[in-house]
């Protein structure tokens, strides 16, 4: 295959309740596809994060008590994921990861959790209830349509320089309120989808990989790899 892709893969060891793995396993399918080999590792606890080493980064999500742990370990990678995300790097953040990139988020006990601030958004908490149930979003960039199942209690709002993934056409979105869910900001893709997301929406794995070859390899000929024909599955 003449072209590689490296992904880290941030926390799978801890960051993945809700079968996160998938979307690991959605790309390399993709991946084979475009005539692309993929590898990916698990960058985890105590581990660094090396931004010149991987050309796209997955981070899944967790229960709170994961991510109390995953927190506080994230600081000493914040420097190297910030730069790796103000350059352009590509990355899929779902649920406990997108809160993490962010702010903070407030735990359901009412604690606040500290995120790395390399995006604006910042997370609340609910009193006693959670968003659970099927989702259906579309992105008006692309005008894609993208369907999920969102399960969380976190209402995040978005900040400066970020903008929805989609606007919510059924379900509840990022806090039930200004029908946003998700988040882009420069190459990174966040959303409180599971299922997982790239399982359901192969137009976004393209979107992923496709971002991620035109960055490593900018002056390639991907004609072959844009024109995938991707089929929905829901």
């Amino acid at each position: 295959m003449p072209y590689t892709l490296k992904v880290a893969h941030l926390y799978g060891d801890l960051m993945n309740t809700y079968g996160d793995i998938g979307n690991i396993l959605v790309l390399n399918y993709y991946a084979k596809k475009m005539n692309v080999e993929l590898t990916s590792e698990i960058v985890s606890l105590k581990q660094p994060f090396e931004p010149a080493k991987y050309d796209l980064a997955f981070f899944g999500g967790g229960q709170d008590y994961e991510q109390v742990i995953v927190s506080k370990d994230i600081q000493g990678k914040k420097e190297d994921l910030t730069a790796y995300i103000e350059d352009g790097g590509p990355m899929l953040a779902i649920c406990g990861g997108y809160q993490l990139l962010g702010q903070y988020y407030i735990g359901a006990d009412g604690e606040r959790i500290k995120g790395i601030s390399a995006l604006p958004h910042y997370t609340k908490s609910q009193d006693n209830h959670r968003f659970i149930g099927d989702i259906v979003i579309k992105n008006v960039e692309t005008d894609q349509t993208y369907h999920g199942f969102e399960n969380h209690n976190g209402l995040t709002f978005l900040g400066e320089g970020e903008r929805p993934l989609g606007n919510v056409i059924s379900g509840h979105g990022n806090n039930g309120e200004d029908k946003s869910e998700g988040a882009i900001y420069k190459n990174v893709f966040c959303s409180y989808f599971h299922g997982p997301i790239l399982a359901r929406n192969g137009e976004l794995a393209k979107r992923l990989l496709l971002t991620a070859l035109k960055r490593k390899y900018p002056t390639a000929d991907l004609e072959q790899q844009e024109k995938l024909i991707v089929k929905p599955t829901y």
